[in-house]
C-alpha cells in the first residue's frame, strides 16, 4: 500500500469518527439499562473498548463521555444492544448471542476436545418448570446487587439448603424445595430453582448452579454426618445417595461424592446439565479461607457465597480450585472456528490462552515429575545447577549485625504487602507453549523461561538477604533463575553499577507468550478492593486513616470479612495449584499424575509470579534503605550506612523493621512534602501496598533472632504462614 494511500486511509477513518463523535450517545441510564440486559458486567464492557472499569462507570452515571475513538466503539455496542434489547421488553429479553456451552464435565474429557458450537448460536434455556417455585420470605441482609439479570438465572448462582426445605438464594429469596433425595434435588434444581450465573467470557461456560447443604439438610437427604473415608473423602459406591443417582440415568465425576461433588449428565443439543455441591458437614468451607462462615446461618451464608460468586467466581471447590477454575473462566482454552474446507464448526485455539498440556523443562519439574524421574534415581537431590528454586523469602539477619542504632529502638514492626502475588502477577508476561532449549543464549528480559547463570558474583550488604534465593544466602555458583530473577540482576548491576559481569550458559525459553494473568488479575484485585471498601478501607484516604480503619475492619462485617479471607486465599491457593503436586498414597514414584493433563499445570508459570514477589520486596527493602541513610545512593556496590532502615527478617510477604515508632507511618522514610519516599513501601489498600502487620517489643526480636525464629512470622502474635496472604 502506497504511503498516499495510507494518508487517505487515515483521513477517512478521521472523519468516521467525528461523524461518531457527533452521533447522541443514549441517556446515562439508557447505557446502564443495555449493559445489564445483556447480562454484562463493566469490566466485561471495559475490557472490550480498553479503557478502565471506572470509565464505564463514570459513563453510565454521566459524569464523563467518552471521547475517539473509545467514543466509536462504545456507540456501536450500544447500538448493537439496544437493537437486541428494546426500552418496551426489557423484562422478556435473553442474553446477547454467545457460543453454545460445551459438554457436561466428565471424568476425563479435557476441554480442548470438548465439542464447538457456532458463535451465533444463543444460549440454551432451561426446560420449563413444571410450576414455579415459591418465594417464602426475605432475608435480613442483602448482599451486593449483581452486576446483571440473566433471566435463566433469576434466582442467582446458588443457594444453601437447610433441613426443613428452605434454599436461601442470594438477595433474601427463599424458595420450597419438595426435594427428599439427590436425585430429585438435581431435577429441581435444573427444571425450577433459575441458578446458575452467566459465563465470564463470552467463549467459556456458564457456571453450573451451586447447592450448599447444611448439616440438617444432610440429613433430610440421607446422607451421614461424617465422610467414614478420611482418605478418599467420598461416599461408598454401595451408599444409598449413589445407587439413586446411578438409577436416575445421573453421573458422577471421578472424584465422587465428597464435600464438594459434581452431579452431571452428557450434554443434550448442546445444554448443559450439572449440578455443583458443596457438603458444610464434611469440611467443604475450609476454615483456613472461609473462616468460620460454615456456621452463619443459611440466608448469612448465602449472602456470603454469594458475594463472592459475584466478584470473583461461583465456588467449584475449594478457594484454590476456585483460583485456577477463574483463571480458565477468563481465558478458555478453546473457541468455536469455521473450517474453511468443510464450512463446519471446529474447536480452535484460543489466542492468548493456555491451549494444551505441556511437560516442564527438566528444572522446573517438582522431584516426582517423569521429566525428573527419567534423568535422576529416586532419592537424589539435585543441585541448584539442577532445579529451579524460586520460592517467597523465609530470611532473618544474624543478631550479630544488629547496628548500635538499631538496639536502640525500642519496638520491631511489621508490614506485609497487601495480596503480594496477585500483585506480581500484574501485566506479567509468561510462557503459552511448550519450553525450547537453547545454549550461550542472549538473555531478554521480555522472554518467559528458565535461565541457568551464575549470579554468586553480585556482593549485596551483608545486613540485607541475597534476592537470587529463598532463604537470602548468596548463591555459590551457577543455578536455574526464572526471568524475573535474571532482570533484577542485570537491573541491580545496571543500576548500581557493579563490577559484574553476568551471562546465561543455557536456557529453556517460551517464545509464545503473553500477559495470561492479565485478566485474573484484573477481577481478583477488583474484588478485593470493592470487599475492602465494603469493610470502611478505601482507596485514596489518608494514611492514619487507613491504620486505624485496617486496625478494626474485620469487626465491621463478620460475612465479608470471610468473603476477603476467601479472596485472598483463592490467589495463593491458585498460583499454588499453578504446580499441583500427586496426591494420594497409591502415587507411584515417576508415574503422571491428572493434574499434568490440564493446560494450567504450569510450575513455569507459578515461579515466575514467585519471583517476581520476591524481587518486588527486594527492590523496596533497596529503596528504603535509600531513602532513610544520610549518605547517597551507593556506586559499585550495594552496602549501605549504619543509619539505613533495613529490615532484620522477612516471610513472604511481610517485613519486618526495629523502629522507635510502633506505627509504620512513624519510620516508613517520606520525602520533604510528606509523601512516601518513591519505590519504597507505601501505606494503602491496593494490592502491592503495605499494611500494618503487629508490632512487639525490641526484646521479643532479638530473642526470636538469638534462638533462631523468624520474627515476621509471629509479629502479629500468629503464624503468619497461616494467616498471611
Amino acid at each position: 500500500m502506497s504511503h498516499e494511500q495510507d494518508e487517505l486511509f487515515a483521513s477517512v477513518d478521521a472523519l468516521l469518527e467525528q461523524v461518531a463523535a457527533e452521533d447522541g450517545l443514549p441517556e446515562p441510564e439508557e447505557r446502564k439499562r443495555l449493559r445489564k440486559a445483556a447480562g454484562l458486567s463493566q469490566e466485561q464492557v471495559a475490557r472490550a473498548l480498553d479503557v478502565r472499569r471506572e470509565s464505564v462507570t463514570s459513563w453510565e452515571a454521566g459524569r464523563t463521555e467518552p471521547r475517539p475513538p473509545k467514543r466509536a466503539a462504545y456507540i456501536r455496542l450500544l447500538d448493537g444492544l439496544a437493537a437486541r434489547h428494546p426500552a418496551d421488553r426489557t423484562a422478556s429479553v435473553t442474553p446477547a448471542p454467545a457460543p453454545a456451552p460445551a459438554s457436561a464435565p466428565g471424568p476425563a474429557v479435557p476441554a480442548a476436545t470438548q465439542p464447538p458450537t457456532p458463535p451465533q448460536a444463543p444460549p440454551p434455556r432451561p426446560p420449563a418448570p413444571a410450576h414455579r417455585p415459591a418465594a417464602k420470605k426475605a432475608a435480613a441482609k442483602q448482599p451486593v446487587p449483581a452486576a446483571a439479570v440473566d433471566p435463566r438465572f433469576a434466582h442467582g448462582p446458588l443457594a444453601v439448603l437447610d433441613g426443613d426445605g428452605s434454599a436461601y438464594c442470594v438477595g433474601g429469596l427463599v424458595l420450597d424445595c419438595p426435594a427428599k433425595d439427590i436425585a430429585s434435588l438435581v431435577e429441581w434444581t435444573l427444571t425450577e430453582a433459575k441458578l446458575g450465573a452467566p459465563r465470564l467470557h463470552r467463549n467459556g461456560k456458564d457456571a453450573d448452579p451451586l447447592i450448599v447443604l447444611t448439616e440438617a439438610a444432610a440429613e433430610r437427604l440421607g446422607l451421614p454426618a461424617v465422610l467414614e473415608d478420611r482418605r478418599g473423602l467420598r461416599l461408598s459406591e454401595d451408599h444409598k445417595a449413589v445407587r439413586q443417582i446411578t438409577r436416575a440415568k445421573w453421573k458422577l465425576t471421578k472424584r465422587g461424592f465428597g464435600p464438594w461433588a459434581r452431579i452431571y449428565r452428557p450434554a443434550q443439543a448442546g445444554q448443559r446439565q450439572c449440578v455443583q455441591f458443596a457438603v458444610l458437614p464434611w469440611g467443604a468451607l475450609d476454615a483456613r479461607a472461609w473462616g468460620s462462615a460454615d456456621r452463619l446461618p443459611p440466608a448469612e451464608l448465602a449472602r456470603v457465597l454469594g458475594n463472592y460468586a459475584a466478584r470473583v467466581i461461583t465456588p467449584r471447590g475449594s478457594t484454590a480450585v476456585s483460583g485456577l477454575e477463574l483463571m480458565t473462566a477468563l481465558r478458555p482454552p478453546t473457541r468455536a472456528v469455521k473450517d474453511e474446507t468443510s464450512g463446519a464448526w471446529v474447536s480452535g485455539p484460543m489466542p492468548g490462552s493456555l491451549t494444551e498440556a505441556v511437560d516442564p523443562a527438566p528444572p522446573e519439574a517438582p522431584d516426582e515429575h517423569p521429566v525428573v524421574a527419567a534423568l535422576h534415581p529416586r532419592g537424589h537431590q539435585r543441585t541448584a545447577a539442577e532445579v529451579l528454586d524460586e520460592e517467597a523469602f523465609e530470611w532473618i539477619r544474624d543478631p550479630q549485625l544488629l547496628t548500635d542504632a538499631e538496639c536502640t529502638r525500642k519496638f520491631a514492626v511489621g508490614i506485609d504487602v497487601n495480596t503480594a502475588f496477585l500483585a506480581a502477577a500484574n501485566r506479567l508476561v509468561v510462557g503459552l507453549g511448550a519450553p525450547v532449549h537453547v545454549t550461550a543464549p542472549v538473555f531478554d528480559k521480555a522472554l518467559p523461561g528458565s535461565w541457568l547463570i551464575d549470579l554468586s558474583g553480585i556482593e549485596m550488604d551483608a545486613r540485607l538477604p541475597s534476592p537470587f534465593t529463598p532463604h537470602g544466602v548468596r548463591p555459590e555458583g551457577p543455578a536455574w533463575y526464572s526471568t524475573p530473577t535474571v532482570a533484577y540482576a542485570y537491573e541491580l548491576i545496571a543500576t548500581y553499577r557493579l563490577p559484574v559481569t553476568i551471562a546465561p550458559a543455557e536456557a529453556w525459553i517460551r517464545p509464545h507468550s503473553g500477559p495470561y494473568l492479565d485478566p485474573w488479575y484484573k477481577q481478583l484485585s477488583e474484588a478485593y478492593r470493592a470487599t475492602m471498601a465494603d469493610l470502611g478501607v478505601v482507596s485514596g484516604m489518608p494514611e492514619t486513616d487507613f491504620l486505624t480503619a485496617m486496625a478494626t475492619h474485620k469487626q465491621t462485617d463478620p460475612g465479608l470479612a470471610a468473603v476477603l479471607s476467601a479472596i485472598k486465599s483463592t490467589v495463593k491457593g491458585g498460583i499454588g495449584k499453578l504446580r499441583e503436586r500427586p496426591q494420594g498414597a497409591g502415587y507411584t514414584y515417576g508415574e503422571r499424575w491428572p493434574a499434568l493433563e490440564r493446560p494450567t499445570w504450569r510450575p513455569d508459570i507459578r515461579a515466575a509470579v514467585v519471583a517476581t514477589a520476591r524481587v518486588n520486596m527486594h527492590r523496596k527493602l533497596i529503596k528504603t534503605a535509600l531513602a532513610s541513610q544520610s549518605s547517597p545512593a551507593p556506586v559499585g556496590h550495594l552496602r549501605f550506612d549504619d543509619d539505613a532502615l533495613l529490615a532484620i527478617a522477612l516471610i513472604s510477604d511481610c517485613a519486618v523493621f526495629l523502629s522507635e515508632d510502633p506505627s509504620p507511618y512513624g519510620f516508613l522514610p517520606r520525602t520533604a512534602d510528606d509523601k512516601p519516599a518513591p519505590g519504597g513501601f507505601r501505606l494503602g489498600v491496593s494490592p502491592g501496598m503495605v499494611k500494618h502487620e503487629g508490632t512487639q517489643e525490641l526484646l521479643w526480636a532479638v530473642q526470636m533472632l538469638d534462638e533462631g525464629h523468624n520474627p515476621a512470622r509471629h509479629i502479629k502474635g500468629t503464624d503468619a504462614g497461616i494467616d498471611g496472604e
